[in-house]
């Protein structure tokens, strides 16, 4: 029985402060990388025209000039996923036709599972709170307004499934998708798939006692963990936070990081403005350049019995 209860111990308590260490601090890690990388050029990815003359039009949105439609394409890319709404789907008709056309599910999918998440993600403060803040009791109630079954259904369960199953799929029977894919772009789709299936077997098939786990959770918070409280949960508990260890350990280390990447993104966070503005590397050696005047004078004369135009006659540079 003791052992029994030390291991619960390792699995609900050790492994997940473990976890959570790794997380904060292999995300600070990253993101420091990240900032102190020098950007001396605007890099923006564009897909629009440039701000040049005043007569033609310049997308502010797909290639912002300035601050503002930085930030307002930043906003729309965080919130909206708007460079992936132009996502295409490129096949070949009649034997050699090739076709392009609008695809929006990977937009669509990607869309519901990342707010499924954070609704999910924020649901669970409830278990760290006491009392429950309103916000989360006023989204928890939102989310099951459907009232369906006992106890009630979660939109937000049934659809990260399928946000997932379709993200997974994509990988597994689109030859395209298939080909490019590695282990790192399966493993935490299965590894959140995992997450979530756990989860969903407790609320609904497995069941857990619920005041223990919240008398659990929150003696986690305080640092003080329960073991009588830890004694009433059972196995699947235990899986759920594994999966959720797992995820912890293995997201600054992974693809997971573009949540605060995409911040630090110079293809994103720059105005592009290299036609009003010049960049100069401050990297670059201390040397001595030619200018074009000085390379014409040596070259004035080889210049012009070559044909080549020069800005100064041979007569008028004596």
């Amino acid at each position: 029985m003791g052992a029994q209860m030390g291991l619960q111990y390792v699995f609900a308590a050790c492994i997940p402060y473990t976890a959570l260490i790794v997380f904060l601090i292999g995300f600070a890690w990253r993101i420091m990388d990240w900032a102190r990388r020098p950007v001396p050029f605007r890099i923006p990815t564009t897909g629009g025209q440039q701000k040049s003359l005043p007569w033609i039009k310049p997308a502010s949105l797909d290639n912002p000039s300035d601050k503002t439609g930085v930030v307002i394409r930043m906003i729309l890319e965080v919130l909206l996923f708007r460079s992936l709404f132009r996502n295409t789907k490129m096949t070949i008709e009649n034997g050699d036709r090739v076709v392009y056309w609008s695809s929006k599910y990977l937009w669509l999918f990607a869309l519901i599972f990342h707010y499924c998440f954070l609704i999910i993600f924020i649901r669970h403060f409830r278990f760290f709170m006491e009392p429950v803040p309103f916000l989360i009791g006023a989204i928890e109630t939102l989310d099951g307004i459907m009232q369906i079954g006992v106890p009630r259904l979660f939109m937000t369960d049934a659809l990260i499934v399928l946000a997932l199953c379709y993200l997974l799929g994509r990988r597994l029977f689109d030859q395209k998708v298939k080909y490019i894919s590695l282990i790192n772009d399966y493993f935490p789709l299965c590894l959140i798939l995992g997450l979530v299936g756990s989860g969903i077997s407790m609320r609904y098939f497995t069941k857990v006692d619920i005041a223990s786990v919240k008398t659990f959770t929150m003696s986690l918070v305080s640092l003080s963990p329960d073991t009588a409280a830890l004694a009433n949960i059972g196995a699947p508990f235990l899986i759920h936070m594994f999966f959720l260890s797992v995820l912890l350990m293995y997201f600054p280390f992974s693809k997971l990081m573009h949540m605060g990447g995409v911040f630090l993104s110079p293809t994103r966070n720059l105005p592009n403005d290299s036609r009003v503005k010049l960049h100069v590397n401050p990297w670059n050696p201390a040397k001595e350049y030619r200018t074009y005047e000085e390379y014409e004078d040596e070259f004035r004369d080889a210049m012009y019995e070559a044909g080549l135009p020069v800005v100064k006659l041979p007569e008028d540079a004596e």
